[in-house]
């Protein structure tokens, strides 16, 4: 016998689920039957343990799983009667209150929103316009150089910029600290390895001087024994090299791959690689504005059961990176309430998304998720065989056609807003200060 459904909350719903004792009993008196024909027990011939036996041994175990069955069969039932979309996996709760003759259980459960998708007409975005000029080529050229550096040997004093080796040991009113001392180690004055009045206090050292000097350690340090406290250092200059860049000649541009060493080619690839970088930039931002936009005119409500599991996805994200990192993870330590906005945030989105998709029939054809895939194929040694992996499966499949739905949302909704072009410099849109 199934109740009436009650609202606990916006998509919380609940009813009574009663199961007759009897039928329960009738359908693990057949199963006991059954599995009395194959099961071996010491002490009798296959297909000969009495039934009261198998009760004893088994009982228990069938019982609940006809019990397990029949609830699931009952839920599923009112679930189809009422037509709800369920969210997540119910959850039954034995009740108190049951006789001698019923098994009497509450069925709680979520079930998606209705989701009625907002006017975005009157939202809108701003379009970055950028021109890759020759600065910006000149200034990843530097960049280039700079990760190309190379240290000489110099027999002066120190400057900003140079490479140092040095031995140093920090003292704390005249006593040493753990991790305070250290021999052969290298850093670039200015880059920031180390506090910056103990870089500043190097400068001007020669190779071979010994040199002491105070330094205050921030309140905030992350060591806890020197935060706040006054260390006296102690360090040895060991040797001093100044950075020596690359020219920008032929040499310089076969470092980079083109084998001719023509220059003005090294130029023209850098620029086009540029603007293939503010393109795919440009892109992210609108689509970032366009997620925000259907965020704010459709207002809606995340199943918790959706977010637990999202919350689950972010959290073996955060694994898998930490891994590949080579860092430790401690599941322990990691409350899921850090990735709870994060989550509500996806499981808002997802839903919404599906809806325009669905509403506006924006469905993933065959050709956009083949260029996706041999797009994606190109940066890998072997693309044909990986064009034919993502091809082996649906499944394979499945995150391609996931990109050009969200592409074809994006397309759809610069369709209908306002947008807004803006004058920006490739500095700006790449965020360099």
């Amino acid at each position: 016998m199934q109740s009436k459904v009650e609202d606990l909350s916006a998509l919380e719903r609940r009813f009574d689920i009663s199961i007759p004792k009897e039928k329960v009993e009738e359908e693990v008196g057949i199963r006991l039957k059954r599995l009395a024909k194959t099961v071996k027990i010491h002490g009798f011939r296959p297909g000969k343990v009495p039934l009261k036996i198998m009760a004893q041994q088994y009982g228990p175990q069938v019982e609940q799983d006809v019990l397990s069955n029949m609830l699931q069969e009952s839920f599923n039932g009112m679930v189809k009667e009422k037509g709800f979309h369920i969210a997540g996996y119910p959850r039954f709760e034995d009740k108190a209150d049951g006789d001698d003759h019923h098994y009497e259980f509450s069925a709680i459960f979520e079930i998606y929103p209705e989701i009625i998708l907002g006017d975005i007409s009157q939202e809108s975005v701003e379009q970055p316009v950028v021109e890759v000029n020759a600065d910006d080529v000149d200034k990843t050229l530097e960049i280039l150089r700079k990760q190309r550096t190379q240290y000489k040997s110099v027999d002066r004093a120190v400057v900003p910029g140079d490479q140092v080796n040095i031995n140093y040991r920090g003292l704390v009113d005249g006593a040493e600290f753990e991790g305070g001392k250290a021999e052969a180690i290298t850093l670039i004055i200015g880059d920031g390895k180390f506090l910056k009045h103990f870089e500043e206090s190097i400068v001007g050292m020669n190779k071979g001087q010994n040199k002491s000097f105070e330094v205050v350690f921030p309140e905030d340090y992350h060591g806890k024994e020197i935060a706040g406290k006054v260390v006296t250092f102690e360090v040895i200059l060991n040797s001093v090299e100044e950075p020596k860049l690359p020219e920008l000649d032929a040499e310089f541009a076969k470092s980079l791959g083109l084998v001719d060493g023509d220059t003005k080619k090294m130029r023209e690839e850098i620029q086009a690689n540029l603007e293939m970088e503010v393109s795919k930039r440009i892109k992210s931002k609108l689509k970032d504005q366009v997620m925000q936009s259907l965020l704010d005119t459709t207002r809606i409500e995340a199943p918790r059961a959706l977010v637990g599991q999202e919350i689950k996805r972010l959290i073996q994200e955060a694994r898998q990176s930490f891994e590949h990192r080579g860092m430790k993870f401690d599941d322990t330590k990691i409350s899921p309430d850090l990735f709870l906005n994060k989550a509500d945030y996806r499981v808002k989105l997802g839903l919404i998304l599906a809806e325009v998709v669905k509403t506006h029939n924006l469905k993933a054809q065959p050709e956009q998720v083949r260029k996706i895939i041999e797009n994606s194929a190109q940066s890998y040694d072997n693309p044909e065989e990986v064009i034919k992996w993502h091809y082996s499966s649906a499944e394979h499949l499945k995150e391609a056609e996931s990109v050009v739905l969200e592409d074809n949302v994006v397309t759809w909704v610069l369709q209908q807003v306002k947008v807004v072009n803006k004058a920006t410099t490739f500095d700006q849109l790449m965020g360099i200060s």
